[in-house]
């Protein structure tokens, strides 16, 4: 149950990246110390949804899709002073009845204690987990400089 009216939006001109980049950074166990020019390019490159009330950000998600066939559900959190309201579930609910992603055939998500927040969209264990492989660096994100996005050369200098 929610105490106030929650508006959800993916205009990213309206997120605060202050915040989520605080909070990403200070506070997730899975991106703890990343820099803020890694977290605007992971903007950039998703759809992303914010969650306000009135004017302030109380919560984010995004998803990394070719808005065809596949999505990867990332960085969903909701500040932890407005948690227990009813907003990650009104959030997550939201974006699986968004246009975009209705008809994704697989999207994927990780969680370590959330699982009962993502059953009711459908979500469930993976019916083939030994299909599925990963490449986990844990610690990328304390590096001493941000990894060179696709413009840039391993050098981290921009290619011609």
């Amino acid at each position: 149950m929610t105490d106030a009216p929650l508006r959800i939006s993916t205009d990213k001109r309206e997120l605060d990246v202050d915040v989520i980049h605080a909070f990403l950074r200070d506070h997730a166990p899975w991106s703890l110390g990343i820099a803020r020019p890694i977290v605007e390019r992971a903007i950039e490159g998703s759809l992303c949804f914010g969650a306000y009330l009135g004017e302030r950000q109380v919560a984010f998600a995004r998803v990394v899709t070719d808005y065809a066939t596949f999505g990867y559900l990332c960085d969903v959190f909701v500040l932890p002073e407005y948690r227990s309201r009813g907003y990650a579930a009104a959030l997550v609910q939201h974006i699986f009845d968004s246009e975009p992603l209705t008809q994704l055939r697989r999207v994927v998500l990780v969680t370590s204690d959330a699982h009962g927040l993502y059953r009711p969209c459908g979500f469930e264990a993976l019916a083939h987990p030994h299909k599925y492989m990963e490449l986990h660096r844990p610690d990328v994100y304390r590096q001493s400089s941000p990894a060179p996005g696709p413009e840039q050369g391993a050098s981290g200098h921009a290619q011609a």
